[in-house]
């Protein structure tokens, strides 16, 4: 039997051998049409015939690469199990494990706290009580606030208080979710309505937190490949901002436009040829490190010179810049509508909370589905958003009630300080947080600058008057500080956030106590 199958398959093979060329290719075609034939009588098989052949007619390279995925998917599936478990593995008993388990220490998520911090801990003030001009301390001392950002003195004002309460009797203490889902309420949209109109934008968006609003508008539109173009005193928000980004961050050095334009040059330079991205410029308008004011005149005029988008920064300037209040853009005499996207604060002169970005409709609407701030958190708190509309109601009817008392405890306050020279006012007359560093001989190190700093602050509350410094982030273990170090380092200075609530008198008062306690600490060094 075996030996006729073989005769007969050697004269099968002389046979094909012997075929001229039309008759083998009438045979491939012959075996072709049976193995459609076969095919044909399997269920399913004409919509794999009609998908396949879809799918080669627009991209003949999909069918490969699914048919390379399909045979991938088969040989994974029939693969033999295998173990991550090594060789020589020891298997433990559980006395053993229970052995290493208690020798182990965890190494600690944050440092241990350093002698001075452990200090400044202890020496923190509790403050007991609505905050004001004069504020009860958890001691009991009563003393002079020049370290809370209430700079129209509105945090305990009674019309304020009362629409606050019958809006919390009304829509409760917060919408517990999400602006997009369920959080959004009239008093939102109310809100966002009369700050797009206060600043003469076409729309505007709330975020229920202040710190991430610039976290969430700029990975919103920048990502990796695009450019961005910073200063490089940047408060610590939008550095961490522009790191979520992962864009090319550039930074120009502080304030310098001939150095801005540099280096928006080199970039157009660089990317002569390549494809086009999508390009911004961030500044603040008012630097939290120094306190002096952006040149926004000549950041717009280069912003449309080289075609880049401008996020401007108005944490510590809106609602006390400008004639009205309406920030640098008022101050410049530019519209609103010059700067793409205008970021702020609700929480100090508006005495609300979260933060705004104010822009086109695109704009703004782009951050509704992409911010992830105001995505994924739970909405402001309606009484809040009712605050802030009541606020802008105010500087809309009265702003001189409110902006010139503050300008002038400000300059007040300016000329008490220059009457020493062992300090250095840095911020701008129309900041109301002045922020001033120390005039000493000697060179101090940044811990004896840090040491000097507290003494004051300490020395100003033992007689009474309560201020701030500027604290700084220290850098991780083993990086160095460089362009892609993403930190806060500010100059050792210290802040007095000046308001409303005080006399001409109380300020030349509180000014002195700062001025003696810096004579006094700053001379002991000398």
């Amino acid at each position: 039997m075996a030996s006729n199958m073989t005769a007969s398959a050697s004269a099968s093979a002389t046979q094909l051998f012997n075929m001229d060329y039309e008759e083998f290719i009438a045979l491939l075609f012959t075996m072709r049409d049976l193995a459609i034939t076969q095919f044909h009588r399997i269920p399913g098989s004409a919509i794999v015939t009609r998908y396949i052949k879809m799918s080669y007619q627009h991209d003949p390279a999909r069918s490969a690469i699914e048919l390379c995925l399909v045979i991938f998917a088969i040989r994974y599936l029939l693969a033999p199990k295998y173990s991550t478990q090594k060789k020589n593995f020891v298997k433990l008993r559980d006395d053993e494990i229970d052995e290493l388990i208690e020798d182990w220490a965890p190494e600690p998520l944050v440092a241990p706290l350093t002698e001075f911090e452990q200090e400044q801990v202890e020496k923190t003030p509790v403050i007991t009580g609505p905050t004001g001009p004069k504020v009860k301390l958890a001691n009991g001392r009563t003393v002079t606030n020049l370290a809370s950002a209430n700079y129209f003195n509105l945090a305990g004002q009674p019309a304020l208080a009362e629409s606050a309460i019958a809006t919390l009797r009304t829509y409760g203490v917060g919408p517990c979710g999400p602006p997009g889902f369920y959080g959004t309420q009239d008093v939102h949209i109310d809100c966002e309505r009369d700050l797009a109109e206060f600043l003469g934008c076409q729309d505007c968006i709330i975020y229920a937190q202040a710190f991430s609003t610039i976290n969430a508008v700029i990975p919103a539109f920048a990502k990796r490949g695009d450019y961005i173009v910073a200063d490089d005193k940047c408060n610590f928000a939008i550095q961490k901002a522009l790191q979520l980004s992962r864009s090319t961050i550039r930074w120009y050095k502080h304030n310098d436009m001939d150095d801005l334009e540099k280096v928006l040059k080199k970039i157009d330079r660089e990317s002569r040829g390549r494809e086009l991205t999508r390009r911004f410029i961030v500044t603040e308008a008012l630097f939290e490190d120094g306190g002096d004011v952006a040149d926004l005149g000549t950041i717009v005029k280069l912003k449309f010179q080289y075609k880049y988008r401008l996020i401007l920064d108005e944490t510590n300037s809106f609602g006390f810049v400008g004639a009205t209040g309406r920030g640098l853009t008022e101050l410049y005499n530019l519209p609103a509508t010059d700067v793409d996207m205008i970021v702020g604060t609700l929480a100090t002169a508006f005495v609300g909370g979260g933060g705004f970005c104010c822009g086109s409709k695109e704009i703004v609407h782009h951050q509704r589905i992409s911010g992830l701030a105001y995505v994924f958190s739970a909405a402001l708190p309606a009484m809040l958003a009712t605050t802030v509309s009541e606020v802008i109601k105010m500087l809309r009817e009265n702003p001189e009630n409110f902006i010139v008392p503050l300008r002038e405890n400000i300059k007040t306050f300016h000329a008490a300080l220059a009457k020493t020279d062992m300090l250095t006012v840095t911020s701008s007359p129309l900041s109301p947080v002045i922020s001033f560093t120390l005039n000493t001989k000697k060179e101090a190190t940044v811990a004896e600058q840090d040491r000097m700093t507290q003494d004051i602050v300490d020395e100003c509350l033992a007689n009474g008057v309560l201020v701030t410094r500027a604290k700084r982030i220290a850098l991780p273990a083993g990086m160095a500080k460089g362009p892609s170090w993403f930190g806060w380092d500010p100059a050792a200075a210290i802040k007095i956030h000046v308001s409303t609530g005080f006399t001409k008198k109380e300020c030349e008062k509180a000014a002195g106590i700062i001025r003696s306690a810096v004579t006094k600490v700053v001379g002991r060094r000398r």
